[in-house]
């Protein structure tokens, strides 16, 4: 007799849907019967200049040591980070990725009866974690596809124990300045912990986005997440990390797994971290790929949200699955997001110049066609 494991499941799982990726090169080659060269893939917010010379030189330095365990302490990058950040080590929590972090907290802050706040299209980790550990989503709607601050806060009550907030905010790119991240912070109870999550805080220059750190030593409750797989271009590696209050890194500590971030990874971030000539570069190509995406909308007569990351979600006023099936068939992979409640939007992640350009050529054919 056989046994239905999905009913055997927490609640909370069985009624999640697996996360969906961006489609990948390989999987797109075998269903085209092309090769993989042929296909340009901007779905997945990845650095598009490929990884640095000097983090390859940091990852052979390390193969002959993949028999030993990775320092499950991480200390040398924990130290760096510590240092660039101006903040202590015991600050510091290291995740693989910074969805571990995201999961870090949901296991040891939530639980049934208990709930996170977080906003419509918001980063599908925050319902996934919360979710799974059987708490409670408490779903702020959206203002001009961005966060509405105040409305989260109405909907703090007596059981809220996290909030989830992206700035910019994956997948519309919208964000917010650091008067109003003042104004949120100053107002949110000091027993809930919040979430704000710096992913694309490396494409944005001067004062145009709120630097988390500057509010850790006055917020107790805040912390801040980052990561290495956008600007820093090592998102196969796997390395995130968080900065809080030494209290709530220890609580973290207490749920992460052991050698949850392997050497490869360890040694490619400490190197990456004081690689300022890339993250720089990166920044330059970046910025020159959203106006050459935003030029090409503008010609085709689209709009677009507006954007403080490395990716643009374009609005095509009707159904977007049809069109992202038809650039599927020219080899080009882009991302559609109607499980954002954006049915109408593809994000784009934002190429080198030839990859922007074969991106809008094909869109533009199959505007023609579909």
């Amino acid at each position: 007799m056989s046994c239905d494991f999905l009913a055997l499941a927490v609640p909370g799982v069985q009624k999640l849907s697996p996360y969906v990726t961006g489609k990948p090169i390989d999987e797109l080659a075998r269903e085209l019967g092309i090769a993989p060269a042929d296909i340009t893939k901007l779905a997945s917010n990845e650095n598009p200049m490929g990884p640095s010379p000097r983090v390859l030189e940091a990852i052979r330095s390390e193969l002959a040591e993949l028999t030993r365990y990775p320092d499950g302490a991480g200390y040398e990058l924990k130290s760096r980070l510590a240092r660039q950040c101006g903040v202590e080590m015991a600050q510091v929590t290291l995740g693989n990725g910074s969805n571990d972090i995201i999961d870090l907290v949901a296991r040891a802050y939530l639980a049934p009866g208990l709930n996170a706040v977080y906003s419509a299209h918001a980063f599908a980790a925050y319902p996934i974690c919360t979710q799974a550990v059987g708490a409670q989503s408490h779903v702020v709607p959206a203002i001009d596809y961005g966060y509405d601050l105040e409305g989260m806060l109405e909907a703090i009550d007596e059981n809220t124990r996290v909030m989830f907030i992206a700035n910019p905010n994956n997948p519309t790119g919208t964000w917010f300045g650091p008067q109003a991240l003042e104004q949120f912070l100053a107002r949110v109870p000091s027993n809930v912990l919040v979430v704000l999550d710096e992913a694309y805080i490396e494409y944005a220059e001067g004062d145009e986005l709120p630097n988390g750190l500057n509010y850790l030593s006055r917020y107790p409750n805040l912390l801040v997440s980052r990561t290495f797989s956008k600007a820093y271009g090592l998102a196969s590696l796997r390395v995130g990390y968080a900065l809080s209050s030494p209290q709530v890194a220890d609580v973290l500590n207490r749920v992460r797994q052991p050698f949850n971030v392997n050497s490869l990874a360890l040694a490619a971030a400490c190197v990456a971290l004081e690689d300022a000539a890339y993250l720089a570069e990166g920044r330059r190509i970046n910025d020159a790929g959203m106006l050459q995406l935003e030029a090409g909308f503008r010609e085709l007569g689209l709009t677009w949200i507006p954007s403080k990351g490395n990716f643009i979600a374009v609005d095509f006023g009707r159904d977007a699955a049809p069109i992202n099936a038809a650039l599927l068939r020219e080899g080009v992979i882009v991302r559609p997001i109607g499980g954002y409640g954006l049915p109408t939007f593809l994000r784009v992640s934002i190429g080198l110049p030839e990859e922007n350009a074969r991106f809008l050529v094909a869109l533009k054919k199959v505007l023609a066609s579909v």
